[in-house]
């Protein structure tokens, strides 16, 4: 199986579009802008959900009002991360497969923190149709703030590998 894994790896990289992240001089420092800005859309959204979950900050909308407000916006963050983050990976994913952050960002805590957002965009429909949010929504609201940390964390760490 890593062998099927460090061909595509390999065949990335050597790619019009992992040639020029990772050659040009504004190709990475570009796609990186892309992607946090991205990040900064998609997790903003997440959270200020989240902490309306949580019961913080005014509450002129109920959870369920913010999250429709929001959802176009999230999505289109989660696309642009989704994007930035395929290139960035281009450049040089023969490097990141074998890093142990980048494993376990990815294997473990996006799928989890991914799966655990659509479950909390879905059900602040119904868990926010009022002012006050019951402890299961401010529950779930903790849980995701904690798994996008996790997620943060492990990105972070990835320079270190």
């Amino acid at each position: 199986m890593y062998s099927v894994l460090e061909a595509f790896a390999r065949w990335l990289e050597s790619t019009w579009w992992g040639t020029d992240v990772r050659t040009t001089i504004w190709g990475y420092p570009f796609i990186q802008l892309i992607h946090f800005s991205g990040l900064s859309l998609w997790l903003g959204t997440n959270f200020a959900l989240d902490l309306r979950l949580l019961g913080l900050g005014k509450k002129r909308q109920t959870a369920a009002q913010l999250r429709n407000a929001l959802f176009a916006w999230n999505w289109i963050g989660f696309c642009v991360v989704v994007l930035g983050g395929f290139l960035l990976f281009s450049s040089t994913a023969t490097t990141f497969i074998l890093n142990p952050a980048f494993r376990w960002k990815l294997g473990f805590f996006v799928p989890a923190a991914l799966a655990w957002h659509i479950f909390v965009q879905w059900k602040a429909l119904g868990w926010g149709q009022t002012p006050d949010t019951p402890p299961v929504a401010r529950l779930a609201g903790l849980t995701e703030v904690v798994l996008w940390l996790c997620v943060i964390t492990a990105a972070v760490e990835i320079p270190n590998y």
